[in-house]
């Protein structure tokens, strides 16, 4: 198809009810939890803060440097980025091992004292098609500035790691349709891990509006 069309989602959250009061029980229920909520505090993290994302790309890293007061664990933690290279079980044991050689070095655990315990939880994406269909750049750009925040995580963050193809929605559609080879690879040098969705969209309006003006 020449056409982009637009898809948003929705998140279908679930409580595990396990929890963590501190890094050594963290470990041992990363071990054991399914993949699902893997992907919910790596993956769909950045499904949840639309405008503002915390300190660390993580719900892990967070929780730890946060509520266990931990910054060096939080530190270390904060570099597990769910890319579209790395499958969920590729995350887990990074997380895995970053947590067991640190509690290694340490004589006593690092726990919760008055902050929250960490509680896991599992979900899965839901895509919502939304009959929007654009057809050249010019479109494109105005779609991007109304379209649910959804889209953008859908079609950026979902679709690396859909069947493992290692770009977005949009950076595909803009090199295969429109051919705009040099735009397309500009889209996929953002980290967008590095931005709120409000902030991912902000920045690629501006990329599209540059290539508009040439």
């Amino acid at each position: 198809m020449k056409e982009f069309h637009f898809i948003e989602c929705f998140e279908i959250k679930e409580l595990l009810g396990k929890k963590a009061d501190d890094v050594e029980e963290l470990l041992e229920l990363i071990e054991e939890v399914p993949s699902d909520s893997i992907y919910y505090h790596t993956h769909s993290y950045f499904l949840r803060h639309f405008y503002l994302t915390g300190p660390y790309p993580n719900d892990f890293a967070n929780w730890v440097a946060i509520q266990v007061r931990d910054r060096v664990l939080g530190e270390k933690l904060g570099i597990v980025m769910p890319t579209g290279d790395k499958s969920l079980e590729d995350l887990r044991n990074e997380l895995i091992e970053i947590i067991d050689n640190y509690l290694s070095t340490m004589k006593i655990t690092p726990a919760v004292v008055s902050g929250q315990a960490f509680y896991f939880m599992q979900s899965r994406i839901i895509e919502v098609h939304t009959g929007i269909t654009v057809n050249n750049l010019e479109e494109f750009v105005e779609v991007l500035k109304i379209i649910d925040a959804s889209a953008i995580y859908n079609h950026v963050f979902e679709a690396r790691v859909r069947d493992w193809q290692g770009r977005s929605d949009f950076s595909i559609w803009l090199d295969e349709i429109l051919h705009t080879t040099e735009l397309s690879k500009k889209l996929e040098m953002i980290d967008c891990y590095m931005y709120s969705l409000e902030g991912l969209r902000n920045k690629l309006i501006d990329l599209c509006k540059q290539e508009l003006k040439k």
